[in-house]
């Protein structure tokens, strides 16, 4: 009996931790079951191709929402083809009911964490012996009785990709448009297993980690040890954790310090600073403490911090909104993503439809449409105000130029102008340049607001010029003559450049 493992990653880089897991716990099947990912961007036929081209008798399949579209497809064709192959779903995407797509291809959902189902279900077909139904509802597995699937990350994966990693899995709280709501217990590895396999990888040459814990710095013990391991390497890495805003104790706070710069990467849920707002979510927030920790990650560490926010939450007006992105940006420098609200199958969101008027797509990602705060077009503009964001603010791009846009007064007002005004340039969001991106900044900062060109095209120039390689773009080369600019050598310092 051959079994494939696979899913479709949203990117190449990425790698699925889950289809390891379910490897590493495969026992007398392992021999027989080979791992192959792909991503979103590949053609979903030549997926099919190589996957049948194997002649395997299991198809076990990852389902996120990032690839739920994609993942119909192919069983359309993968059963077209190959009728008699068994195809067996597990992941997020068809764990909780309603599906939202239609799965009815599938010979078999494990609807829960797969780690061992998916062998017992295999064993079951390998004895003739199925389930009589299709879906497979699971309890959470013991942690520490699993095995540890990190052995089974490739040299390629360890060179090309980041190295997925987890030491406990869960969350305590209770936000309602959150997956990780619907498991409040939090569950532990066997921390001393974990860091012996932890140690394997970085011997094999891993350096980059992404753990995928939702509450990081929960558990002090825990955190520290894992902040320590980081700590006593003389080599470059890059390690990314997902934190709690609001609990960073100072045996954390010493060691974050202590972290060089390029190294460590934390991401913070905001999503809403309105209590309001967030209470009527069940979000805990203890706004004084998140703004202090937010503050002291700023000032006294080199810690590359993405924060959180998210349009469309249930009573949450565009001018809360923006009275969060202000409030964060006065705090911070660092990184905010923008995202849209999702309604997610198994979360507890629904329960707002009626009186906020939520109206979500059923198509995969399941964004808000409107709500009785927010129209259509509202959510629209909103969308292109984050991708706009993105790719000006977040980029780190315009890191001199932007903050002309909306000097001493409120970020979001005049960002929403600016991103409009953009939008009527370009009719699209996507395939947009640097260099046509910052002619259009340089033209509405000197059309619209009425700023001095000179002042625009030195902060520009600052911008643009500062990686080597760069050529001045034609719009700005009749200011840059006898320009001097700090161009950053790599992460150790600056050096001054005639132009």
């Amino acid at each position: 009996m051959k079994i494939i493992l696979t899913t479709l990653n949203s990117r190449f880089t990425h790698s699925a931790i889950g289809l390891r897991y379910i490897y590493a716990n495969l026992a007398d099947l392992q021999s027989s079951t080979s791992i192959m990912e792909f991503s979103i961007n590949d053609a979903i036929q030549t997926i099919a191709e190589k996957l049948l081209i194997n002649n395997p008798t299991i198809i076990g399949i990852g389902v996120y929402i990032w690839n739920v579209s994609h993942i119909y497809e192919l069983i359309h064709i993968l059963k077209k083809i190959s009728p008699e192959t068994i195809i067996i779903l597990g992941g997020p995407e068809v764990t909780y009911t309603p599906f939202r797509v239609n799965f009815d291809l599938a010979d078999f959902i494990i609807a829960g964490e797969g780690d061992i189902a998916f062998y017992e279900l295999c064993k079951e077909i390998q004895q003739n012996n199925p389930p009589s139904s299709k879906m497979i509802p699971q309890t959470a597995p013991k942690l520490k009785e699993l095995k540890l699937p990190y052995e089974f990350y490739t040299d390629d994966d360890i060179k090309n990709r980041y190295i997925y990693v987890e030491v406990s899995r869960g969350c305590p709280f209770e936000c309602e448009f959150c997956l990780s709501s619907m498991d409040e217990r939090v569950r532990a590895f066997n921390l001393d297993e974990v860091l012996i396999e932890f140690q394997k990888l970085w011997d094999r040459g891993a350096r980059n980690f992404k753990f995928v814990d939702r509450t990081f710095n929960l558990n002090m013990t825990t955190a520290n040890r894992i902040l320590d391991f980081f700590l006593e390497k003389d080599e470059e890495y890059f390690a990314h954790f997902e934190v709690i805003p609001d609990h960073f104790p100072n045996s954390i706070k010493e060691k974050i310090k202590l972290f060089p710069h390029g190294s460590l990467q934390l991401e913070i849920g905001i999503q809403t600073l309105n209590l309001d707002i967030a209470n009527n979510i069940s979000r805990q927030l203890k706004l004084d403490k998140i703004k202090e920790n937010i503050q002291f990650l700023e000032n006294e560490t080199e810690a590359h911090i993405h924060l959180d926010l998210i349009v469309g939450l249930p009573g949450e007006s565009l001018e809360s909104f923006g009275a969060n992105l202000d409030e964060l940006v006065s705090l911070s420098s660092c990184e905010i993503q923008i995202g849209i609200l999702k309604k997610l199958s198994g979360t507890q969101i629904d329960r707002h439809d009626i009186l906020h008027g939520m109206v979500y797509s059923d198509i995969p990602p399941y964004d808000i449409l409107k709500n009785n705060q927010l129209s259509f077009n509202d959510i629209q503009i909103m969308k292109r105000f984050a991708r706009f964001w993105d790719l000006t603010y977040n980029s780190g791009n315009f890191k001199h130029t932007l903050p002309m846009l909306y000097e001493n007064e409120s970020v979001y007002k005049n960002f929403y102008d600016f991103s409009i005004w953009i939008y009527t340039q370009t009719d699209s969001t996507w395939k947009i340049s640097l260099d046509r991106l910052s002619h259009l900044l340089f033209r509405y900062l000197l059309e619209e607001k009425k700023l001095k060109e000179k002042d625009i095209a030195n902060n520009l120039l600052q911008d643009i010029m500062k990686l080597k390689g760069r050529a001045i773009p034609k719009y700005l080369k009749e200011f840059a003559k006898n320009f001097k600019i700090e161009a950053k050598l790599g992460t150790s310092g600056f050096n001054k450049r005639q132009l």
